[in-house]
């Protein structure tokens, strides 16, 4: 069943209230939405929304900074694959720790 945009919104509220600062939440929030019409645009017609492993991958990456989410969106939508590869190598960075 597909879900709508405004459920998607709820259910990313939580990880993005944990990375970003209060000012800058409805902001990330809108963003992914229009990430989400990207990739849409893109990968469309089945694709509706930005899979939530590219979603895990910017966030992780963007690390609460606004200006890096919007870069990162961008970077996914044209091309995942670099955004995967960076990704994984931060999570295997914490890992080794």
């Amino acid at each position: 069943m597909a879900v709508g945009s405004e459920q998607r919104r709820r259910e990313r509220r939580p990880p993005v209230v944990d990375q970003f600062a209060a000012p800058h939440v409805e902001a990330a929030l809108d963003l992914l939405h229009m990430m989400d019409m990207a990739w849409h645009d893109c990968y469309g017609p089945r694709e509706l929304e930005v899979p939530s492993a590219v979603l895990d991958d910017v966030l992780l990456l963007a690390d609460g900074d606004l200006v890096a989410l919007i870069r990162l969106a961008r970077a996914a939508v044209s091309d995942f694959r670099d955004v995967r590869v960076a990704a994984d190598a931060r999570r295997d960075a914490t890992r080794d720790r």
